[in-house]
This record gives structure tokens, sequence and C-alpha cells, in this order.
């Protein structure tokens, strides 16, 4: 039994021994649900490019997932598209509830639904990045905003590491968080550190704008109600292991705080926890 027992505690080690325990644990008890709904993100991939028109090759592609927010999403569209880089591409993916009929008309804006609910964030975003014929990614949740400069700030750092030595695969900026009220929660704004976000959930979505690659994906497993770390933090703590990441200290995102939500627990940490 020892001689059975020892390799497997090697090959798991080796696989996921960079996991904190509490996300090994959650792949031990729920990855079992990342297979159908990968099953189903690729069928849905397939039907909604043959649905639309030839690929547009931009610089950038904006992923904006959704699901029953129809006045904010409006509101993350026309920051998106406001952004100073014109070269870009606005993909709204709706969770199966249905696009509403007011979204802005512009050229530049894709919006498509999934036949059914997934409940699951993450394949939400991956249909995006598999849609997008872009050299970069960016997200932005529909229920957030960005500055006119959000995407111009990301790319001038990718852009600039290109001539060096370190040529950095993503950049995220700084997130100015408020209230619903309006009311400026505070401004976070974390040096990346992989050994800091093994336990600190600074890493987010919003501000994050990668190179579109293979690798570039987001958690598929089901993360109910209770289960946490959520995708963002999963998949972007995944990503950095192989990747280099920068941060840059320019809030060019508007994070809405809502007290309500079982995604993140607001207490007096400044970095928060997901």
């Amino acid at each position: 039994m020892a001689l059975v027992t020892r390799p497997v505690k090697r090959a798991l080690r080796s696989r996921f021994g960079w996991l904190p325990l509490y996300e090994l644990r959650n792949k031990l008890l729920f990855g079992h649900t990342a297979l159908p709904v990968w099953r189903f993100e690729s069928a849905e991939v397939r039907r909604l490019a043959a649905m639309l028109p030839g690929p547009r090759e931009t610089l950038v592609t904006t992923v904006i997932p959704t699901y029953r927010r129809p006045r904010e999403l409006g509101e993350a569209v026309r920051s998106a598209l406001a952004q100073t880089v014109r070269d870009h591409t606005v993909i709204v993916v709706d969770d199966g509830a249905g696009l509403p009929d007011d979204l802005p008309a512009d050229e530049r804006l894709i919006a498509v639904s999934l036949s059914r609910n997934t409940g699951v964030l993450g394949v939400v975003r991956n249909v995006g990045i598999r849609l997008a014929r872009s050299e970069f990614v960016a997200f932005l949740d529909d229920d957030n905003t960005w500055e006119p400069d959000h995407l111009e700030t990301a790319l001038r750092a990718l852009r600039a590491s290109e001539s060096g030595a370190r040529r950095l695969d993503a950049v995220y900026t700084a997130m100015r968080r408020v209230y619903p009220d309006g009311r400026e929660r505070d401004v976070l704004s974390v040096p990346y550190d992989r050994a800091r976000a093994r336990n600190h959930a600074f890493l987010d979505a919003n501000p994050f704008v990668a190179r579109r690659s293979r690798s570039l994906r987001f958690s598929r497993m089901r993360r109910d109600r209770g289960v946490l770390p959520r995708e963002d933090w999963a998949s972007l703590y995944r990503y950095g292991r192989r990747h280099r990441i920068e941060h840059v200290p320019h809030p060019t995102v508007r994070y809405l705080v809502n007290v309500d939500t079982y995604y993140t627990v607001w207490d007096d940490d400044a970095v928060g926890q997901s």
C-alpha cells in the first residue's frame, strides 16, 4: 500500500501542491462539475460563432458577462465603448436570461445569449474569450464601470514591457470601490505578489488586461453559494503561476461594493476576502 500511496502523493504535490488547502478541497469536492459545463461552453462557442459575422480583428476585446441587470449593463457597456482606445471590440455574453433591447447601437458591440442559464461566471467569460479575435482581452462585470483611460493605461504598460527583458503577460490597475449611494469605500491598489495573493483576494478580473492565449481561461467549476474563493481569485491565481503580471497603481475601475453579496466579505481589511 505504501508503494502506491507515495507515488500518488508525489503526483498530487506536483499537480496541485501550489494550491492552498481550501482550493484543493474545492477541486476534490466540486471538480467533477467542470466537465459538463466545459462541454456546454464549447458547444455554445461553436453555435454562436456560426451565427456571428466573420471575426473582426481588433487590438483589444472587452468581455462583459451579464445576467438580469439591464440598467447596470447599459452603464458598463457605455463606459467600455467610451475608452480612448478605439481599436476595440466589446462582447456582451448573457447567461441565458435574455438581452435588453436598449443596448447602445455601435458597430464595435457584439451581444449574445447562451441557450440556457449556467450560473457559472467562468463559463460566461470563457465564451467571450473564445469568441474574441484580438491581441489583448479585458474584463468588465455588468455592475461596474471604467474610466475612459482604463485600456490605454493597461496597454501602455503591456506595450512598454515588450522592449525589455521581462515581457509582461498581464497587468491590473487600481480599483476605486464605491457603495451604491456613491460614497467611496477605498482605493484598492496592491502590488502584485503571488505569495500574498494566496491568502488575500486582491486579484479581480475588472482591472485585469492580458494577452489573449489558450491559457487565459476562467474556472469552470461550479461554485455555488458558500463556496469560496470565487472564480476571479482561483483563475487569476492559477494564471500567475506561469505568467508575468504587474500592477499599475492608477485607479481606472469604479467597482460597486454590494454589502449583501456572498462573493466578498466586506470587513476592515483593505484587501478584502473573496
